[in-house]
């Protein structure tokens, strides 16, 4: 079983973005939303700020300054774990049902 860090932007749609961990989702949204802002729709200073922290490669400053600058809630994950047929192998469905809480009484 492997594992992907995620993260919602609660935006309007929310959006989702998935990466192998931590490291690559701290990039990923410092590329994907601070980096696309609109810079005339954000403050002055904050925007001097997001662009001093994605130039410095620090991306978790970046998104929190780009949370703090529009309002916007990123909640992130570190953690969820991805399955494969391999750990769910579909032979042993049945088997593993019948001990489920469901048919317990």
């Amino acid at each position: 079983m492997s594992a992907v860090a995620y993260a919602v932007v609660r935006d309007e749609p929310p959006t989702v973005y998935a990466a192998e961990s931590m490291d690559v989702l701290q990039r990923l949204l410092a590329l994907e939303v601070v980096a696309r802002s609109v810079p005339v729709d954000l403050d002055p200073k904050a925007r001097e700020r997001m662009r001093k922290a994605l130039l410095d490669e620090r991306w978790a400053d970046a998104v929190v300054e780009w949370i703090d600058t529009t309002g916007v809630a990123i909640d992130v994950y570190t953690h969820m774990h991805v399955y494969s047929d391999d750990d769910l192998p579909s032979e042993l469905i049945g088997a593993q049902l019948q001990f489920a809480a469901l048919f317990r009484d």
